[in-house]
């Protein structure tokens, strides 16, 4: 439908939706997500905390591991779950019938289709997370969110949004809108400056991470903290340091939400039992147990850049201090990713390294350039042809290991239907 995967432009979203009758203007008060890493964790958080006070959730997210229907998540009697087949298919093809055969990428007319969905299915909040960009991107056509968040900006896909932090982080502020509050979760002093000078700009307040709340590990449990309210909450259920910050940041956005409606219970509900797969998951026995020892851990991370190497590198750092083990990794990447700042924080905790393919992407690295990479970053690489053979690979050397399948969100997707 367009030449282009990816074209960053506002123009055919707004045409297509205006021939829907503007269904983004029908929908359950938004909370619109921009941010290069921790968009979906902040999410995961911030439902499981509404929807512990009762609330129906609505949530946009992307891209989708196993199954499309992840993206159009709709609230329900029995709780919030994926768009039906029916109702997908529906509103798929209103769009299209609006679209009339012009120009228009995938994401702006699945996009389109779930504003349909999302305004036609009762909610009392969407949670709405930016594709790729924010000021450009056609979830941003959203006049009047209740609330804006921005998480962690860092360098990624600088082909489409810049090859500096400050370039990053304006078009990830254009999300913002006059009068309507920001939460920020912790950023480089760079990306803060821009952030905040777009806030003044247009008179948007700001909520900012570590000046106006702070969240911080302290004798196992997570402390929250503004000027006038300190909370002792359990620690997340999500694994890694970092997701302490991105719960702190929901807690930070429920408080802007939900103000005196939130309790202490919901808080605690929603920093333990939120799911957020394949963000530094532990799999549970299934499939791919079959090609490892017995005692062998399986972790799968869909990181890929160079923030979401160091994120999982410290947290696989940690895991080996309490519980030492040898660390194999098997990894798979997009040619359109930094590969080598991705794997360079995992020096030193890393015994051996496989590369692998990701089938179906023909824009995915071959695994043996992957692995020259590796070498030339100082692992011991070697380049097989699936996951299950790098899992065999991995159980021939000896003592169960610890076993990490990272660097993209296609291959985490491909790892999950193996493992079903």
């Amino acid at each position: 439908m367009h030449p282009q995967s990816i074209d960053l432009s506002l123009g055919r979203i707004e045409r297509l939706l205006a021939a829907l009758g503007n269904p983004q203007d029908k929908l359950p008060p938004v909370v619109h997500v921009a941010g290069t890493n921790g968009k979906g964790s902040t999410l995961a958080f911030l439902r499981t905390i509404a929807e512990s006070l009762g609330k129906g959730v609505h949530i946009y997210t992307s891209p989708h591991l196993v199954d499309f229907h992840e993206r159009v998540v709709l609230a329900g009697p029995h709780g919030a779950a994926p768009v039906s087949e029916e109702v997908l298919v529906d509103c798929l093809a209103r769009a299209e019938a609006a679209n009339g055969g012009e120009l228009i990428t995938l994401f702006e007319i699945t996009t389109a289709a779930a504003f349909l969905a999302f305004s036609e299915a009762p909610a009392d909040l969407l949670l709405l997370e930016t594709g790729l960009a924010g000021r450009l991107d056609a979830t941003n056509m959203v006049a009047k969110p209740l609330l804006t968040i921005i998480t962690p900006v860092s360098i990624d896909h600088v082909s489409f949004l810049g090859e500096t932090l400050a370039e990053i982080a304006g078009e990830k502020a254009g999300i913002l809108k006059p009068g309507v509050p920001c939460v920020v979760g912790r950023q480089e002093a760079e990306a803060l400056d821009v952030i905040e000078a777009r806030a003044a700009e247009i008179g948007a307040p700001l909520h900012v991470a570590g000046r106006d709340f702070d969240m911080y590990e302290q004798q196992g449990r997570l402390v929250f903290q503004t000027t006038s309210r300190l909370l002792d909450l359990p620690l997340p259920r999500l694994a890694g340091r970092h997701q302490i910050d991105n719960a702190g940041t929901a807690i930070a956005a429920a408080s802007v939400v939900f103000g005196d409606a939130l309790t202490q219970r919901a808080l605690e509900h929603g920093v333990t039992e939120a799911q957020w797969p394949a963000r530094l998951e532990r799999l549970p026995v299934g499939g791919l147990h079959a090609y490892v020892d017995e005692g062998t851990e399986i972790w799968l991370d869909g990181g890929h850049n160079e923030a979401g190497g160091q994120a999982v590198a410290h947290a696989l750092a940690e895991l080996d201090e309490r519980v030492p083990r040898p660390v194999h990794v098997i990894w798979g990447m997009m040619e359109t990713k930094d590969a080598r700042r991705f794997i360079a924080p995992f020096k030193g905790l890393v015994e051996r390294v496989y590369t692998v393919p990701i089938p179906d992407e023909p824009n995915a690295f071959a695994a043996e350039p992957l692995a020259d990479i590796a070498r030339l970053e100082g692992f011991d690489a070697v380049a097989v042809n699936s996951v299950p053979e790098a899992l065999l690979r991995s159980a021939s050397r000896g003592e169960p290991a610890r076993v990490l399948i990272c660097g993209s969100l296609y291959l985490a997707g491909h790892v999950l239907r193996l493992h079903a």
